[in-house]
């Protein structure tokens, strides 16, 4: 046990205090969470920037207990704060971006460098962070952000456990995201795991479930790749043939090796959980679908070494914040 001993999980989150109404420190956290608030190359609507801040203010009506994973706040969860300094990189390379995705692409090469040195720059300080909570034995949670901010963290990780041992990737997502340079850019949310398999060598499979928008290219690299994609229609087909979706779930983990990432793309659940992310699809997981893909995984003799969750983009409402901190926690738990 890590957190507070002093903690009434059933009272009221104190004012002030940490993500999840948590007052961990975090020299007594398992969990440590990297807000990274840069959205520039969001091809269709922008917010997701704000998706870190909007998540750490609703997760405090977030109740302590689950009802599979028990104490989940028991291990410790601490939240570093907001580098301002990326928000404001992303403000500034979403200006230059504009434009660019407006146009469908471009012919400015300048534009491209700036924006793909941004990209590398992000990349770096997710790496670094990352890599800093894994020498203190502590599992990393980047919240993000759009779905580029991950690749840093998913190196740091693969780095971590070496070549000899490699880690698979759980994808839950709308998209494959394994477009080539997606609006020119090397960086794009649209191009994540084709960058994670073509720079990350110690990832050994990527296991997608929900997927239900991409491009034939997209489809022909999975299929020359170690990319598993469960089709939310396939799942859908294979439902309404008489399957369950709990046997459905322990055949999506049988896909996976002993260590393993999860990144979580918010769009990957039925909109109407998740309205204002970047690029919504009709479809996707319902919350309760989603929940028991994770206890599977939880259940299972995997071992949860890292995770991400992106692509939430607060509206009018805390609606989306709300979703996404109540699947944060779960993430938590796996670790």
């Amino acid at each position: 046990m890590h957190t507070d001993p002093s903690l009434d999980p059933d009272a009221p989150a104190t004012p002030g205090a940490g993500i999840f109404g948590l007052n961990c420190t975090r020299d007594r956290a398992g969990v440590v969470l990297v807000p990274v608030p840069f959205d520039a190359t969001s091809s269709y609507r922008t917010g997701a920037a704000r998706g870190p801040d909007a998540i750490r203010k609703a997760s405090v009506q977030v109740d302590l207990y689950d009802h599979t994973l028990g104490r989940i706040y028991e291990r410790g969860i601490y939240m570093e704060p907001t580098d301002e300094s990326i928000m404001h990189l992303s403000e500034q390379t979403r200006a230059i971006a504009e434009p660019i995705i407006a146009g469908g692409g471009t012919t400015d090469a300048d534009a491209v460098r700036r924006i793909d040195a941004a990209g590398e720059r992000v990349n770096a300080f997710v790496h670094g962070r990352t890599a800093a909570i894994l020498a203190e034995s502590r599992t990393p949670g980047i919240v993000g952000g759009e779905h580029s901010v991950s690749l840093g963290a998913i190196r740091a990780v693969a780095e971590h456990f070496g070549p000899a041992s490699p880690i698979g990737i759980l994808q839950i997502d709308a998209h494959m995201d394994l477009r080539d340079r997606y609006h020119g850019l090397r960086y794009s949310h649209a191009s994540i795991m084709r960058n994670v398999l073509e720079q990350v060598p110690g990832v050994g499979r990527i296991v997608q479930v929900g997927v239900r928008d991409f491009g034939e290219g997209e489809l022909q690299f999975a299929n020359e790749h170690e990319v598993r994609v469960w089709y939310d229609d396939e799942l859908f087909r294979k439902v309404g043939s008489g399957e369950s979706f709990a046997d459905l779930c322990r055949a999506i983990i049988d896909d996976l090796p002993e260590r393993v990432y999860v990144s979580f793309d918010i769009d990957g659940l039925d909109p109407s959980l998740c309205p204002n992310t970047g690029t919504p699809v009709p479809g996707g997981l319902s919350f309760r679908e989603a929940s028991l893909l994770l206890h599977t995984l939880a259940e299972s003799d995997r071992t949860v070494v890292g995770f991400d969750l992106v692509e939430v983009c607060p509206g009018q409402s805390e609606w989306d914040a709300n979703v996404g901190a109540r699947i944060l926690y779960k993430l938590c738990g796996l670790a």
